[in-house]
């Protein structure tokens, strides 16, 4: 559900926050991760703002989830060599800072230890 003030990623699709963007189309945008965990940290975000988490993504709208794991994929074959974890956060005990729907797609050279949480 939406908040009464915008989010982060409600203020980047309507280009009001800068972000490196990777991927856009008319339901998703993908952009880089300000504070990477990781080699590769991406966000695939739906540009709606009506999900809060992908639990409510899922029961409200499948296509569009199926469609942000797509270019999950897509995204980790042009910058990750096709591995990667994808990582979705529900709740603010476990992470979520953003209460809008958002997949992190994360990669790099594991033997390097960059991946090994």
């Amino acid at each position: 559900m939406p908040t009464a003030e915008p989010t982060i990623f409600e203020r980047i699709v309507a280009r009001e926050i800068p972000a490196t963007v990777v991927y856009e189309d008319d339901r998703i945008i993908a952009f880089e991760d300000i504070a990477p965990k990781a080699p590769v940290h991406l966000l695939v975000v739906p540009k709606t703002a009506q999900y809060a988490n992908v639990t409510e993504l899922a029961a409200g709208d499948p296509q569009l989830l199926a469609d942000v794991v797509a270019v999950a994929q897509k995204l980790a074959d042009r910058y990750a060599g096709g591995q990667y974890r994808l990582i979705f956060n529900t709740g603010h005990r476990v992470g979520q800072t953003v209460f809008h729907v958002h997949a992190h797609v994360l990669g790099g050279d594991q033997s390097e230890g960059t991946l090994g949480f």
